[in-house]
């Protein structure tokens, strides 16, 4: 569920750089993007981004697929990956990152909105896939700058899931052992063309995706969508500011406490603390979530 002021703070400061390096390799080379779908450089960076489906079979070992530990001490490092503070167990990092050694980790993917710097890859290769209103304009969360993609349609959810899913399955490669798929409310910024069901429907087939690629996936944000979590296939959550705004019962009672709760005001990790911190995850961070030792970090846990 949206808010305003919007709770959603998760954009990784450099997830966007890989998208225009992409583009400049390609000049350098004197190559050009494929036709080949499965080929294409992918916006928000990384060559594991292909959706060329390498992951699918991917041999997981017993096959399991594995939550984060209800309650486990957990960093939210969307900022830039740094050394997780002592006792933190579970980390999630942007895709373009490495996991954390040792750790539990969980991968962050952007699956419903464009980053800003990825828009031109989207019009180049797949204008249609962008969301536009009766005018032809692109919808747009303004707050991010980040235009919506278009999940209206079967055809193009499955097109869209060929790209995202590679993104999963390059997390999987990298050896991440969840995946979080933000904005998953973009429906609600969508100026009503787009609704609840095709949102639900898209996460099907990411949660397919991430499953055979023996990830867990988890629900970012979206408390209004907790019952719809066995028909989607989600195995825990990320909430943002669930404290702040009353929902973490919510996503703790469909998710068996599996939930990772982040909070940016001081306030709301004591509300989050002194009601549900022996049953969540909880950590406040800065709004920039800026990496450790750099101005305005900050990371605290309940005590």
């Amino acid at each position: 569920m949206r808010h305003l002021p919007p709770p959603r703070l998760r954009r990784p400061s450099s997830a966007g750089l890989a998208a225009p390096l992409v583009a400049l390799a390609l000049v350098l080379t004197g190559c050009s993007a494929s036709a080949d779908p499965g080929k294409d450089p992918a916006p928000q960076g990384g060559a594991e981004a292909s959706g060329s489906g390498a992951g699918a079979d991917r041999d997981t070992g017993d096959g399991e697929i594995r939550p984060p530990e209800a309650r486990a001490a957990f960093d939210y490092q969307l900022g830039g990956p740094y050394e997780p503070p002592e006792g933190v167990t579970t980390v999630v990092r942007d895709r373009t990152a490495k996991p954390a050694p040792g750790a539990y980790n969980i991968c962050y993917v952007n699956g419903y909105q464009t980053q800003p710097d990825a828009v031109d890859w989207w019009h180049e290769n797949h204008s249609s896939l962008l969301l536009r209103d009766a005018d032809g304009e692109l919808v747009v969360d303004e707050d991010w700058d980040e235009p919506l993609l278009d999940t209206s349609t079967a055809e193009r959810r499955e097109e869209l899931a060929h790209y995202v899913g590679g993104w999963i399955e390059g997390c999987a490669e990298k050896g991440f052992d969840a995946v979080e798929i933000d904005n998953l409310d973009s429906y609600l910024r969508s100026d009503d063309l787009l609704d609840r069901d095709q949102a639900a429907a898209f996460a099907e087939l990411l949660a397919d995706r991430a499953h055979r690629a023996g990830l867990a996936i988890g629900q970012k944000n979206a408390a209004d969508m907790v019952g719809q979590r066995a028909r989607i296939g989600f195995d825990f959550a990320v909430a943002e500011e669930c404290a702040r705004y009353d929902e973490c019962d919510a996503y703790a009672d469909a998710y068996d406490d599996r939930v990772l709760v982040i909070e940016y005001r001081a306030q709301d990790l004591t509300t989050a603390c002194d009601r549900w911190g022996d049953r969540l995850s909880i950590v406040l961070r800065d709004r920039d979530v800026v990496p450790a030792g750099e101005k305005g970090h900050v990371n605290e846990r309940c005590a």
